[in-house]
């Protein structure tokens, strides 16, 4: 279709989402970075909207297509959001939506697939044309109002204690900064995925608003028969040496009790004895931070459908704690707001690829006013300090809170 090379995958999106907002057509969505083996998917129009939990579980997009061609590497599929549950027996509730095109960047370059097998629409070639020659970010602020410090204090003391008398043995408590976008999402988005080049970015918006989601993390990858998740657990300023990371207890034992999570929570749907962790406490960089990130491998019947496999895992266990049902419900009552999109999970579902989800960190969650959520939060475990899951906190929310590109800015207010 055309060269690696030749197109910016961020100037595409825009180009897209400006023609779609001319013609009075639903935006595009996107994922970028390492997904289904492909560096880029772009739906150019896809209709996301807001469902039920019982439209979501009972949807059939998992299935295989029968005009699937093995020359494509995803032909369409879902684009879809799951929000974190507001209790702990809520069902996942989405904004999700169908498309049977997409644009895909791979190692070679540039292609157009589509499921119903059609040629190359002459409004993608030329959408194509301009974005290779024309730059359409234009300048969009967020203004940022820090989160409530003494509240955060107070609600990693209430989990030590929780520790204490052993009601759980690590939770993740989150905190939240809140802002107002002026300037088109789309924009924002743009520009941070192309100065911060996340693992697992991806874009979704629809009239209820937008998510901007620059996650480093992996929840779900399902291709074929076979299940993977990498939780993250362990985080140190990026100036600081990685190294630290593996010597330090308290974020190697929080990394492998989560590991022990997510193998409990595959174990509910994998075959048996197929549940395998097949990298344990690797360090790798991310925007402003080093993680730890484990590798847990299953196999699974092809007869357990996707939704019963997010049924078994939702939320992704990095971002609840151990015992998991009790931490949420803990962390529900400590945390000032309502996690909404942020710790939730963002992807797609290819009827020829398979699934794959990200964890929903790092996002920016913007409502059709304007109005922006940011979480942030870290795993507290009995060797934790107040001072110093705060100072995590801010580190880890600096990549997208600081981020200064061109076209655009954030600022944090006092």
């Amino acid at each position: 279709m055309c060269a690696r090379e030749s197109l910016d995958p961020q100037r595409l999106l825009v180009a897209l989402h400006r023609r779609a907002d001319m013609h009075g057509q639903p935006p595009p969505a996107a994922v970028m970075g390492d997904w289904l083996g492909l560096d880029v998917v772009i739906a150019p129009s896809v209709d996301i909207t807001d469902s039920s939990p019982q439209e979501f579980m009972n949807l059939r997009l998992w299935d295989a297509d029968p005009r699937a061609t093995s020359g494509m590497r995803v032909g369409g599929g879902w684009f879809g959001c799951l929000r974190y549950p507001r209790s702990v027996d809520a069902q996942p509730v989405a904004y999700q939506g169908w498309t049977d095109e997409v644009i895909v960047l791979d190692e070679y370059g540039w292609w157009y697939e589509s499921l119903r097998l059609s040629e190359v629409p002459k409004h993608i070639s030329s959408q194509l044309g301009q974005a290779m020659t024309s730059t359409a970010v234009t300048p969009w602020e967020v203004r940022w109002t820090a989160p409530d410090r003494d509240h955060h204090q107070r609600s990693v003391n209430a989990c030590l204690e929780a520790i204490t008398a052993g009601e759980i043995y690590q939770a993740c408590v989150v905190t939240h900064f809140l802002g107002r976008l002026s300037g088109h999402p789309v924009d924002l988005f743009s520009d941070v995925a192309a100065a911060t080049q996340p693992a697992k970015a991806a874009y979704l918006s629809g009239g209820w608003g937008a998510i901007a989601s620059f996650s480093p993390e992996l929840f779900l990858r399902r291709e074929g028969c076979t299940v993977e998740s990498r939780p993250i657990k362990g985080t140190i300023p990026r100036h600081l040496d990685p190294e630290l990371l593996l010597r330090s207890d308290k974020d190697v034992a929080e990394n492998v009790m989560i590991v022990d999570l997510v193998r409990n929570d595959l174990g509910k749907v994998a075959d048996t004895g197929t549940v395998r962790v097949s990298e344990l406490l690797r360090v790798v960089e991310a925007p402003a931070v080093w993680h730890l990130v484990s590798t847990v491998r299953a196999s699974i019947d092809p007869a357990v459908t996707n939704a019963a496999l997010i049924a078994a895992a939702f939320p992704p266990a990095s971002v609840t704690g151990t015992p998991k049902r009790r931490a949420q419900q803990l962390t529900a009552a400590w945390e000032p707001h309502k996690r909404g999109i942020y710790c939730g999970a963002v992807g797609i579902c290819s009827p020829i690829a398979g699934l794959d989800l990200n964890v929903a960190i790092r996002t920016v969650e913007i409502s059709g006013a304007g109005a922006c959520s940011l979480g942030v939060g870290g795993g507290i475990t009995s060797d934790s300090r107040p001072a110093g899951e705060w100072d995590e906190c801010m580190v880890k929310a600096s990549s997208i809170v600081d981020r200064t590109t061109t076209g655009g800015r954030t600022q944090a207010a006092s």
